[in-house]
């Protein structure tokens, strides 16, 4: 049993090669795992579990954070840096834990087929970039595995690509996510140019100052508002929950959507005085809790209303972490770890509902009392949690938040959060109530008499998929009730992202304005809870989405309207544009780049004046001819000629690949031409012939003459120069051609060779066809 930690503890790049596995995994099951989506899920859970035991032995009571550093782009500064301090560890853990219980709930949630195999190696992936955000030292780190998680987000939601709602809902999430992702990206390059640096302990240190840094905080907040759901930009979440229950659980409450938390509670300490950075985090985050709450309420199917309380409930963390005051981060600590054990537990046992009942509708579930006794009292456990009710976690991480608040010396800020979180936590309680009511009460309206659809399960299935709903519940009422204990756990997690959060939390606070105020919230929301009636239905699309859908359709048909006249179909007219635009950009550079340069030699021989002259003629003769084969035998004359040129001035290399593609174009375009019309069709009218000949003159005189001028502009002597000097010394070799190609230049010649080959290869095809259709039609002749 000791063997594993020690080994463990002697990996210094251990975290790194775990993260790596997870990545591992995840492609194995998309490919040679995905017949056996049960082994993959062993690996899987493996991985998490070797990984949570890896952040306790190197993070748990460590001296100094655990680091780990992989050099990427150390030109610029940027690495994939790694460090363990204590919310990393806490992050970590939950991540792995979390993970570990989903991916073994899902063994049996979903068929083992294809789509489960999709689903447990997209997830390892999710799982993998959440666990590099979370433990990542540096933005530019946590930049990389932002948008990891983006992508793999988008695929999870997507996962029923048969759906239209789960594709419009994994887009959505896509494109608000990654617009914040952008944004990330433009802060991780305003602070390496404002001050030299990413990582997030220099930047603590230094306290970076500038219009620049402002507008990077104000770039971080907006990637942590849609990462997080924040308002405006908190449609997305509710939409994700078209994707299967496992997925829910796991990304959009306990992980994914922690993200932006996760970047405010790094962030804060270093950008929390700078400009209008907690107004900004109060009011995205009052408005989101409120308005969460206020939908939530609404909500009559129980997925969508635990959806919207988590939306609410990001506002709360997000005022905790985000207002930059030491006792509220502590507090943001601990109901972080609340937030992901309360709602686990209420997604993967509304899960276990709608797999053995049929039906997620709180109208009708009444009767689980007596049908699920055991699961239903876990999930009013958990509800209990979310409300903030006492002696269940939630109540002692409530308590906390509101005794921050009351006492934070951040000016006015604090009392607007204050009066937000209040009335959100009223909705908190409200919408709790309301689930308890439906899962409870049993009901005399209209629904009432509705049987759902029950699927029969196997006494392992219920149990498995039962456990982590009784766990996460068990361990609600377990850390509530030993609040004090847990509350020295997180200390470490605190303190670690600043130096005065340290604090402490407790069950029984004594009798004092926080807890008034957590009686009253709770008074007033029960009765609301009790009050809004369970038949009414669901809100409609909220406004956000609304918005998002037309400005997304709008795009979509002002771009497929722009297509429709850019890309007209019409060749000539795409010459005519390159031919404009290049004949522009020409025409500046010789007006504003200076002289011509004096033409002191037409030709070093008669050779080269007959060569250019054939030349010429075949090029008329292209324009002139008719026949499309003809026309392409010119052409290739036009690039023999050219290559005899090359031979003249001492190019043999150049001219022997001049031949090769000459050759090889022919072949293919009298091949390709042997389908087609043999005469030419007629002229288009897109323009008259006099300017279709102006401008073929005027590019073919601008052309050469730019090619003359950047010769004549050249103020440092030709690198040819230098491959001669160096090509014996250090390439050894006296061929300096061979010594170009194959040393200095390998990689372009290795690039050409791979286009050469793949032409041939569609050259050959086309042969083969051609005389595979010869032979069929020989035969048909035969047989007529």
């Amino acid at each position: 049993m000791l063997v594993l930690p020690s080994v463990i503890a002697a990996q210094t790049n251990l975290l790194s090669l775990l993260v790596l596995a997870h990545f591992l995994v995840g492609a194995l099951m998309l490919t040679v795992l995905r017949r056996r989506p049960v082994i993959g899920a062993a690996f899987g859970i493996v991985v998490l579990a070797a990984m949570a035991i890896s952040v306790v032995v190197n993070g748990v009571g460590a001296s100094s954070p655990h680091t780990e550093s992989t050099d990427w782009i150390p030109e610029l500064g940027f690495g994939i840096n790694f460090a363990l301090d204590g919310f990393g560890v806490l992050m970590a853990l939950i991540v792995s834990i979390l993970g570990a219980a989903v991916l073994a709930y899902s063994l049996f949630y979903f068929e083992h087929d294809g789509t489960y195999s999709r689903f447990v190696g997209l997830f390892m992936a999710f799982a993998g970039a959440m666990t590099g955000v979370v433990l990542a030292s540096d933005l530019f780190t946590m930049f990389v595995f932002w948008e990891l998680t983006s992508i793999c987000s988008f695929l999870l939601i997507g996962l029923n690509d048969t759906s239209e709602t789960a594709r419009k809902a994994a887009v959505r999430a896509l494109l608000t996510t990654g617009a914040g992702g952008l944004c990330l990206l433009a802060a991780v390059g305003g602070l390496q140019v404002a001050a030299g640096t990413v990582s997030f302990a220099e930047l603590a240190a230094n306290s970076p100052q500038g219009s620049l840094v402002q507008a990077s905080a104000m770039l971080i907040l907006l990637a942590a508002f849609t990462k997080s759901a924040q308002f405006p930009f908190h449609f997305w979440l509710p939409g994700a929950m078209a994707a299967p229950t496992p997925v829910s659980a796991y990304l959009h409450s306990a992980t994914m959507v922690k993200a932006g938390v996760v970047l405010l509670a790094r962030t804060s300490p270093i950008f929390a005085e700078i400009g209008p950075w907690r107004w900004w985090i109060v009011l995205a985050g009052g408005i989101t809790m409120i308005l969460g709450g206020v939908r939530a309420l609404g909500q009559t199917d129980a997925k969508l209303l635990l959806a919207h309380s988590t939306v609410s409930q990001l506002g709360l963390l997000t005022i905790l972490f985000g207002i930059g005051w030491g006792p509220a981060t502590y507090a943001g600590v601990a109901h972080l770890l609340a937030h992901a054990v309360f709602k686990v537990g209420l997604f993967l046992g509304v899960g276990v509902i709608d797999h053995n009942i049929g039906t997620r509708d709180i109208r009708k579930l009444g009767g689980l009392r007596k049908k699920m006794p055991v699961t239903v009292a876990a999930l009013v456990a958990s509800a209990l949690s979310m409300a903030g009710m006492i002696p269940l976690f939630g109540f002692a991480t409530k308590e906390k938040s509101l005794v921050a608040l009351l006492d934070a010396e951040v000016g006015g800020v604090a009392t607007v959060a204050l009066i937000a979180v209040l009335i959100g936590s009223v909705f908190s309680v409200a919408y709790s109530v309301r689930l308890i009511r439906g899962l409870l009460l049993p009901q005399d309206d209209e629904h009432a008499h509705e049987s759902a659809e029950h699927h029969e399960a196997s006494a392992v299935s219920k149990f498995v998929l039962s456990s982590p709903v009784i766990v996460a519940g068990a361990v609600s009422l377990v850390f509530g009730l030993l609040a004090s204990t847990v509350g020295k756990w997180l200390v470490a997690p605190g303190s670690s992202l600043e130096q005065e959060a340290v604090s402490k939390l407790a069950l029984w606070p004594g009798l004092n304005t926080p807890f008034v105020m957590s009686i009253v919230v709770l008074a007033v929301g029960a009765t609301v809870g009790m009050t809004v009636p369970l038949v009414q239905k669901g809100s409609a699309a909220s406004i956000g989405e609304s918005v998002f859908d037309r400005v997304y359709d709008s795009v979509i048909g002002s771009a497929k309207r722009v297509t429709s006249v850019a890309q007209s179909g019409s060749l000539p007219a795409y010459v005519a544009v390159v031919i404009a635009i290049v004949g522009a950009a020409i025409t500046v550079s010789l007006v504003t780049g200076g002289d011509l340069p004096t033409i002191t030699r037409f030709s070093e021989s008669w050779v080269q004046v007959v060569i250019a002259a054939l030349t010429v003629v075949f090029t008329l003769g292209v324009v002139k001819v008719r026949l499309r084969f003809t026309a392409a035998l010119l052409l290739g004359g036009v690039g023999f000629g050219v290559a005899m040129l090359f031979v003249l001035h001492g190019a043999p290399d150049l001219a022997l690949t001049q031949l090769l593609v000459e050759t090889l174009t022919i072949v293919v375009f009298l091949l390709a031409m042997r389908r087609m019309p043999r005469d030419f069709s007629p002229s288009s009218q897109w323009a008259p012939r006099s300017i279709r000949v102006a401008a073929a003159v005027f590019i073919g005189i601008a052309v050469p003459l730019f090619a003359a001028n950047v010769v004549a502009s050249r103020t440092e002597s030709s690198v040819s120069e230098e491959y001669v000097a160096r090509s014996l010394t250090e390439a050894g070799g006296r061929n300096v051609v061979n010594v170009i190609l194959v040393d200095f230049r390998g990689f372009d010649t290795m690039g050409e060779i791979t286009v050469l080959a793949l032409a041939a290869m569609g050259v050959a095809n086309l042969v083969r066809m051609a005389s595979r259709e010869r032979r069929s039609k020989t035969s048909e002749g035969v047989v007529s």
